[in-house]
């Protein structure tokens, strides 16, 4: 379908890849992997026709087309959003225009009339077109489409000039979708989607009938759609046949194996080299040191790629807060008429990691600036013992002073025994060298949202409140980041639409919507299978904010909905519920633990079978023959015990 061969790309002299040679089948889902800079979304736009190669072709498939999305700065304005996303399908609607002539000609021309027969032929033909490239369903499809990406019925008819930045680009999605190029080029298509939307583009790309080849940064997402993984890297690009989570291993191993390789070729050359300058000027030994020379010169040395940059911090060691950190009583939040919060109450304890999910408009940025202090419409906040928040909002980096440098931006709101530490801070954050003293008008998107991280770590707080805090952040810096949390020993409360990091945080998940929340108390999995099925909060409830029972949490043919019970009974069983759900997360550890003994056990014995059959690779291992029986007996015993330990990890 697609064939890089010798593709390179230079900016002022220095290759951004050099000669890539690539191929892309049909029906492949492959996501486009390598740090920031490494020429992922520049590749992208060389395959789409937007920017020219240094050298190379590019060769698609005969009657092969291509679609980009880049990932910003498409807006679409001037006419309503669906008849907007129906220009998507302009082809069939010139179908659908010249059936529509053909029709009234063949009503009003004799059947005797020279000529009646073509027409009849070419009505005939265009009716089979229409039909086979899905004519008579497209307006369903479209609303399918919009639907799906978070568009309501009620949006439809609204002029596309009045939806913002992000929704402009859920527009430019929708067409690009539906137009169905051969190869589908996606950069950062999840950047402007919240859970739902996602989960709905992971399915549609999974059946997607074509190629497809993406760039993102939400890991989940990655090992959903995408089978295959090319990574851009020192100037090339490797496959690994295989998902997202699956190639970390797999790299982390041929790097490990290419390490290995280059240390026993440098030992290699050494010797050599060692052999040369002893013998170089002994007349007798000259054919030898030609001969070793000869040698070295055709070894073809094997280079190691430099190391990742990578975010490595922790953050400071907080005072203990008490064990309520906060507590919502029939907190109301309006703006206006439009009533956000609507009588919530919530209790957020000590050491809870607690994720607010529902679509966009729910109310979960709404309830952060609440719990930020941000003032209510009615109902009480009480704050508990020794708490001390720090707020990361969404547009976090919008609040950077634009006129300062990095340094000076930290600087400006350090205290003043943090001052030595700065630098430090900085270089934690890939701020390095020159870099801490580049302004920050001048620094991306990711460097902003990273310096705006940096700013937590000068102040110690128990309680981070963090709104979308992996916006712009790569894979490898969301990934330091979930760590630096998942250590960090006080209470985090945050919004994410990133499910690899909700389901690595997350002890308890908070449903927004409607003006009320919703408890689940697990992680992001356990919250979906509660959920499954289900519509949002807002759908069903009654006026004191309670769920009809087809909207009750348990399974079928579990007890009966809390909101059905007596007020003592719904308190027992919510606290039969939490009960239950603590018993789940221990048996979960102990599994946890488990899977991690074995594969250190596996790890172990395969070492030593390594280790055993370097040594029976030996040309003279096999002279002594005891030895040698031992060592077939010792290898098989070890190759069944593996195989017994692996049985036992995948019985878990």
């Amino acid at each position: 379908m697609l064939h890089l061969k010798k593709l390179s790309k230079d900016f002022a002299g220095k290759p951004l890849f050099t000669e890539l040679n690539w191929h892309l089948k049909k029906g492949e889902r492959v996501g486009l992997v390598g740090e920031n800079g490494a020429g992922k979304s520049t590749l992208m736009r060389i395959i789409a026709g937007e920017v020219e190669s240094t050298s190379g072709e590019i060769q698609i498939a005969r009657g092969g087309t291509v679609g980009y999305l880049p990932q910003d700065g498409i807006v679409a304005k001037g006419q309503p959003l669906f008849a907007e996303v129906m220009t998507a399908l302009s082809a069939l609607q010139e179908i659908e225009r010249e059936i529509a002539e053909l029709t009234t000609r063949l009503e009003h021309e004799p059947h005797d009339a020279p000529g009646h027969d073509q027409l009849l032929d070419r009505f005939g033909q265009l009716q089979e077109e229409f039909r086979l490239k899905g004519g008579y369903s497209m307006e369903s499809e479209v609303g399918n489409v919009l639907s799906g990406l978070g568009f309501s019925p009620a949006d439809w008819e609204k002029e596309c000039g009045e939806f913002s930045g992000g929704w402009q680009m859920r527009i430019a999605l929708a067409k690009l979708l539906l137009k169905k190029p051969n190869v589908l080029l996606l950069d950062e298509p999840t950047n402007h989607l919240d859970i739902e939307a996602r989960n709905w583009l992971e399915g549609y790309l999974q059946s997607y009938p074509y190629s497809v080849m993406l760039v993102s940064h939400d890991r989940f997402f990655l090992d959903q759609v995408c089978s295959r993984i090319a990574e851009v890297w020192n100037h090339a690009i490797s496959d690994y046949h295989c998902n997202y989570s699956r190639y970390l291993v797999v790299r982390e191993e041929r790097v490990s194996a290419l390490r290995d390789a280059k240390r026993r070729q440098d030992e290699e050359i050494e010797k050599i080299e060692d052999f040369i300058s002893r013998f170089r000027y002994k007349t007798d030994k000259a054919p030898l040191v030609q001969s070793r020379i000869k040698q070295l010169e055709k070894i073809e040395r094997i280079v190691i790629p430099p190391e990742r940059k990578r975010i490595r911090f922790s953050f400071p060691v907080p005072p203990k807060s008490g064990k309520t950190v906060l507590e919502l009583a029939g907190v109301s939040k309006a703006y206006g008429s439009n009533v956000v919060l609507d009588g919530i109450d919530l209790t957020v304890e000590s050491g809870e990691r607690i994720a607010l999910v529902g679509h966009n408009g729910a109310g979960k940025s709404t309830l952060m600036r609440v719990l930020a202090g941000g003032g209510v419409t009615g109902g009480t906040m009480q704050t508990g013992h020794n708490v001390i928040f720090d707020y990361f909002a969404q547009d976090q980096a919008q609040e950077l002073d634009s006129s300062r440098s990095a340094y000076d931006e930290l600087l400006a709101d350090s205290p003043f025994d943090m001052v030595p530490q700065l630098r430090d801070i900085l270089g934690a954050f890939l701020f390095s060298g020159d870099d801490i003293h580049k302004k920050v008008a001048v620094l991306s998107g990711g460097e902003r949202n990273r310096l705006a991280l940096a700013k937590l770590l000068l102040r110690p707080s128990n309680l981070l409140l963090m709104d979308e805090p992996t916006n712009h952040l790569d894979l490898y810096s969301k990934e330091v980041l979930l760590e630096a949390l998942k250590q960090f020993p006080g209470t985090v409360v945050f919004v994410s639409h990133d499910r690899h990091f909700i389901d690595g945080l997350a002890t308890r998940v908070v449903e927004v919507g409607g003006g009320k929340l919703e408890s689940f108390y697990g992680d992001y999995e356990y919250y979906l299978e509660k959920t499954a099925g289900q519509g949002a909060v807002a759908a069903g409830q009654d006026g004191a904010g309670r769920l009809p029972a087809n909207r009750a949490e348990e399974k079928k043919g579990g007890p009966p909905a809390a909101a059905d019970l007596h007020p003592l009974e719904s308190r027992l069983s919510r606290q039969q519920q939490r009960e239950e759900d603590k018993q789940r997360q221990k048996e979960e550890r102990a599994r946890e633990r488990r899977l991690a003994e074995l594969e250190t056990r596996i790890g172990a014995k395969e070492e030593e079978l390594a280790e055993l059959e370097s040594a029976m690779g030996s040309p003279d291992f096999f002279s002594n023959v005891e030895a040698a029986r031992a060592a077939g007996e010792l290898h098989a015993s070890l190759t069944a015990e593996i195989a017994a330990l692996y049985q036992a990890w995948e019985g878990i």
